[in-house]
This record gives C-alpha cells, structure tokens and sequence, in this order.
C-alpha cells in the first residue's frame, strides 16, 4: 500500500475541520473575544513556564515579584503546591491532557486558551474559556488567532503564537528541556510508569496515556516562531537552565 498523502483527502479534512468549528455557535463568540485580545500587551514581556523537570528551578517568587505576565501549560495546577505563584494564563490543547486535567480546568478561574475540541471533552464554556481552533497546516505560525492556529508538535508553540498575538514585545521560555528520558516513535500514545521524570512533578503523567514527544518537528516550530517574532522586531529567548533546546537564543 502506497504511503503517499492524497492531497485531495488531505484538502477535505482541513475544510471539514473548518466547517464543523465554523457551524458551531460558538466558534463566533470565541472568535470575537479571541479578537478582543490582541495586542492588548503590546511592548509587554512574558514567560512561558514550560513542563520540563528544569521548571523547579525557577525562582516563583522573584517572578510573582516582577509581576511579569506568565504563561502555564496544560497541568502547571501540579506545581500550586510547590509556589504561591500563578500563571496569568494556561494553555492546553492535547485532548488527552484535557481530560485527564478537566477537573481542574471546569473549576479554575484562570484564563484558559484550550483547543475548540474541549468542548466535546466536558469542559465548561465559561467568560475564562477562549477556544482556539488547530489547523494541520504545517509551517503556519498565526500572528492572529482569532480563526486558526497550528500545534506544531507542542502545547509551548501554541503559547507563543498566543503570546505574539496578544502583542508581547518580550517572550522568554523556562523549563523547556526539549530533552526525553522515555524514548519510542514520535507521537506514538504510551502508559507513563509509576513516576514520571519527563516533567517536573513525577505524577505528571504517571501511569496514563501520554504522546512520545517529535523533538524534529517541534525545533522546526520553533524555529518558525523566532523567525516570525524576529521579523516583527520582537525578542523570544530560551532561559532554560539547562535543556537541550539550542535553537533559539
């Protein structure tokens, strides 16, 4: 059997992807208030708190103290135990960290951008919820939200086109390792072990169903996210201590 994608096939789920966000009523809420945010930071500085063991590392309290606007990822909840500190807003898009995190996010006041799928998930539209609709596209980085934006192979992606939407000068990622202790296929859906040393709280996803990371594809998107930020005369860093995550400054 041929391996080739059809690009007609492949042309027809983009559409019908499309069209099935575009007849929901609540896409055209989503897409107002998604609207309504952009640049409403502009010349701001933000930090994305990525996943990654290195995360404990952060000093909160010198972060809650800047009162620098934070970005937390999909289930950031894990580490309120550890700091008083809370991310401006959280982000999450895998449907398999969405339900496995919905209880929080249905309780959560915190801004929440989640993929428009959530909503079949049990996830409470509420005034926090801001649904963002994923295309496939690959290579596509949304300056505007608003209709579509691309994963790119992790949740940080997703982030900083949230970031550069809402019109952040400066945008700086802690706790992105881009390192994996567990190895197999890229994207492939494993059972995590009793403790997980991918992330940096050991339940994170110990003992559920998680996807192996594709390091390739998401250095590709984040190579794409500094040339568009560059391009806008923007600044993103990497200030992981540690990590493996070379390609961005």
């Amino acid at each position: 059997m041929s391996s080739t994608v059809n690009p007609y096939r492949k042309a027809a789920g983009l559409i019908k992807n499309r069209l099935a966000w575009d007849l929901d009523p609540r896409s055209w809420q989503a897409r107002r208030r998604l609207k309504a945010l952009g640049h409403t930071h502009s010349g701001e500085k933000a930090v994305i708190l990525c996943n990654g063991p290195s995360l404990l590392k952060v000093d909160f309290d010198h972060l809650s103290a800047s009162g620098v606007y934070t970005f937390g990822l999909n289930k950031i909840n894990l580490l309120y135990d550890k700091t008083d500190h809370r991310p401006s807003a959280i982000v999450s898009v895998n449907r398999l960290v969405i339900e496995q995190n919905l209880a929080f996010f249905n309780e959560t006041c915190t801004p929440l951008f989640v993929d428009s799928k959530a909503r079949k998930l049990g996830l409470n539209t509420r005034t926090n919820v801001h649904y963002l609709h994923s295309t496939s596209l690959r290579g596509f980085f949304a300056q505007d939200i608003s209709m579509s934006l691309t994963q790119g192979h992790t949740v940080t992606y997703v982030a900083l086109q949230v970031a550069f939407h809402m019109g952040f000068q400066e945008v700086a990622l802690v706790g992105c390792d881009h390192n994996f202790s567990t190895k197999g296929p890229a994207n492939k859906t494993v059972i995590g072990g009793e403790s997980d040393p991918n992330h940096f709280d050991p339940n994170y996803f110990a003992g559920v169903k998680w996807q192996l990371p594709d390091l390739f594809e998401s250095e590709m998107a984040y190579f794409k996210a500094l040339q568009v930020y560059e391009e806008a005369g923007r600044s993103l860093y990497n200030c992981t201590e540690g990590g493996k995550l070379e390609i961005l400054p």
